[in-house]
């Protein structure tokens, strides 16, 4: 950079004729600004040449993260279940260390079926599909801006728990050993809301035969079938007559509309128990086998289900979400779509103490238990691991939306 400096210190140089005195005294202000701007250009960040930001493909390369920016951020953001508050980038905890590349998978599947606001943004997410961390890091950056998620009341603490893809043995035909039905939706169920109850389902002759030729597959274990209706999905590996196994997929395709009640819950206040994580409550079950009807009939909520092809492509990731995109281990989550869009890029801290996890995931589901503003429910996937983490996962929560700028 050129610094503009004008020599005063000249004993030598001749006296200015009048004409001159005129003319340094209309330039004096101008050159007097010329060397303000030039010592506040100077004082600044300097400029960063093309070959110092990070190159990203086929798209204009962003500029970084300006230690302690002080550029104006803008509004807040209302929703009908939330209020977004903007924040800087460096507010968001571990933002530089997250394996982002392992959230883009997610994000090109909700690009399959993206609302309008992220839409336009799809062409580059896709592209940056094969991106390096940093260029993914820099395209966040320039093109979306952090919001905080706070409640209407003004709380940034939410709840965080998890659900998983249960993988399950089963029949197609009822036996001693497999005497648990999984049904398909009733005919007739949009016209009844809500339908029977769970123990209506299992005691009254007329529904049952409402229910009649509905059965999908048949379970060992009714508190499996239980945990399968409250996932909303799962997978069931099942032995044909001849040996052969095949893995199909159950999906949610519709409920009776009645409340859902936690049987954990249920456990703790006859102090039945005192962890209700599943381990403790097949415990339970074990100890007390006359009673697993009374534990199942405290939830009157069952869902019903429809069977899906499991090809290998699909095996690699979970069902389907509310979104209507499938769900990728560990980066979708369920959300109140009142509080966060389907579609929409989160940045997700919890700091335990089952897990503590800081990363970037994609709000592509919801459930009847996903309500408020800073919930979340955060899929981890269909392995043993996913069942425990599922089953033990409740704790604090922020969320941060990334909303284009």
């Amino acid at each position: 950079m050129v610094h503009h400096t004008i020599n005063t210190s000249n004993s030598k140089a001749p006296r200015a004729s009048s004409k001159s005195k005129r003319m340094n005294r209309l330039l004096y202000p101008v050159l007097i600004g010329l060397i303000v701007g030039t010592l506040v250009a100077c004082g600044s960040a300097p400029r960063q040449t093309p070959a110092d930001r990070p190159s990203v493909p086929e798209v204009a390369a962003p500029q970084p993260v300006v230690v302690g920016d002080t550029s104006l951020l803008p509004g807040a953001l209302l929703q009908a279940k939330s209020r977004w508050t903007p924040v800087r980038w460096a507010e968001l905890p571990g933002f530089d260390d997250d394996a982002l590349h392992e959230a883009w998978n997610a994000w090109v599947k909700s690009c399959e079926r993206p609302g309008p606001v992220f839409a336009p943004l799809c062409s580059e997410v896709r592209r940056l599909s094969i991106g390096s961390g940093e260029e993914q890091r820099a395209w966040l950056v320039a093109r979306l801006q952090p919001y905080r998620v706070d409640a209407l009341s003004g709380s940034a603490e939410g709840l965080l728990t998890a659900y998983f893809e249960p993988v399950l043995e089963g029949a197609r035909t009822p036996s001693a050993a497999f005497s648990v039905p999984l049904y398909q939706p009733p005919l007739g169920l949009a016209q009844r809301k809500p339908w029977f109850t769970r123990q209506e389902i299992d005691t009254q002759p007329s529904v049952q035969a409402a229910l009649k030729g509905r059965e999908i597959v048949y379970l060992a274990d009714p508190i499996d079938a239980l945990v399968l209706q409250i996932q909303g999905s799962g997978r069931v590996r099942i032995t044909q007559p001849d040996g052969t196994q095949t893995v199909v997929r159950l999906a949610f395709a519709g409920s009776n509309d009645q409340p859902y009640k936690s049987v954990g819950r249920w456990l703790l206040d006859q102090g039945a128990v005192r962890d209700a994580s599943w381990p403790a409550i097949k415990a339970w079950v074990a100890q007390n086998p006359g009673r697993v009807n009374e534990l199942l009939w405290s939830n009157p909520r069952t869902v019903f289900f429809r069977e899906e092809i499991l090809s290998d492509l699909d095996a690699a990731f979970g069902p389907k979400g509310a979104q209507g995109v499938a769900l990728t281990p560990g980066r979708s989550i369920a959300v109140d779509p009142g509080s966060i869009p389907y579609g929409t890029p989160v940045w997700l801290a919890s700091p335990g103490p089952t897990a503590r996890l800081q990363k970037l995931v994609l709000a592509q589901d919801t459930g009847s238990a996903i309500v408020g503003a800073v919930r979340a429910d955060y899929f981890a996937g269909w392995s043993p691991s996913a069942a425990e983490l599922a089953g033990r996962l409740k704790q604090p929560l922020r969320l941060w939306v990334l909303w284009p700028k």
